[in-house]
């Protein structure tokens, strides 16, 4: 059978934790959990990985997951802590001796060609090694070495972004609202990864609270949160929620059927 493994390469909210100048419990925590770098994930399945954002601190989260290839990337969004990583992306294109394919909408797309345009150029006078990328816009489901893979339309605040649904797993994060007919696109989850930023509300992203109510309406047999800021600290939170709901921590390696 099938299966499909995600690493959690990033957990935290677009400031990462610890925080700079914070002397909170959290960002003070010797607990490994509670330290946090910028959210992103890896999803591999029948013999190929892909990332979906490349963090600020992609690099790192590379070395420390020991991320040894990447086939394809997907963009939630063109938020900065979800696409300046971009640039390490070359050291795949070395050691696979190929370019990569980013797959984005097509507002994430024109910010990101526009911001790294000169990853996505077909100069052969550039003076640096860089990325060889090419971008594809997406506008529904579409497959990824025979992967079928499904956008889910979310909403960022007044942003439109994007979540994706790959077999029974899907990941939304930076989101404040699920449309009414993106809930048909995640009926019948085994694990569901969700926006779950801190318990006071904020304009653009779910609270614990918020979170909470809709991965019980969601219904997938295990739900972590992520995207998490320093008002929560992992185990004291971990002990209020329900039994099959937790927060991600950098480093989650979860397995599950395809």
């Amino acid at each position: 059978m099938s299966s499909i493994r995600i690493t959690v390469l990033g957990s935290g909210t677009s400031h990462g934790i610890p925080m700079i100048a914070c002397d909170c419990p959290v960002c003070t925590s010797p607990d490994p959990h509670d330290k946090r770098t910028r959210t992103s994930i890896r999803v591999e399945i029948n013999n190929h990985a892909m990332v979906i954002d490349t963090a600020p601190e992609f690099r790192i989260q590379c070395i420390t997951n020991n991320v040894r290839r990447i086939d394809a990337i997907l963009y939630t969004h063109h938020h900065s802590d979800h696409i300046t990583g971009l640039d390490d992306l070359r050291r795949f294109n070395a050691l696979q001796r190929m370019p990569l394919t980013c797959y984005a909408d097509p507002i994430t797309a024109d910010v990101v060609e526009k911001m790294f345009a000169y990853a996505f150029c077909n100069n052969p006078d550039y003076p640096s090694h860089k990325p060889q990328l090419k971008m594809q816009q997406i506008n529904g489901p579409f497959e990824i070495f025979g992967t079928h893979i499904i956008p889910v339309p979310l909403m960022h605040g007044t942003l439109p972004v994007l979540g994706f649904r790959i077999g029974t797993f899907a990941y939304c994060t930076d989101c404040s609202d699920i449309p009414e007919e993106s809930f048909a696109l995640l009926k019948n989850l085994e694990v569901f990864m969700l926006d779950g930023l801190r318990r006071r509300p904020h304009p653009t992203h779910f609270n614990l609270e918020q979170a909470v109510e809709i991965a019980r309406r969601i219904g997938a047999r295990q739900t972590f949160f992520t995207h998490i800021a320093h008002e929560l600290p992992h185990d004291a939170t971990n002990q209020e929620l329900p039994d099959n709901m937790a927060l991600a921590y950098d480093g989650q390696i979860i397995t599950l059927p395809l």
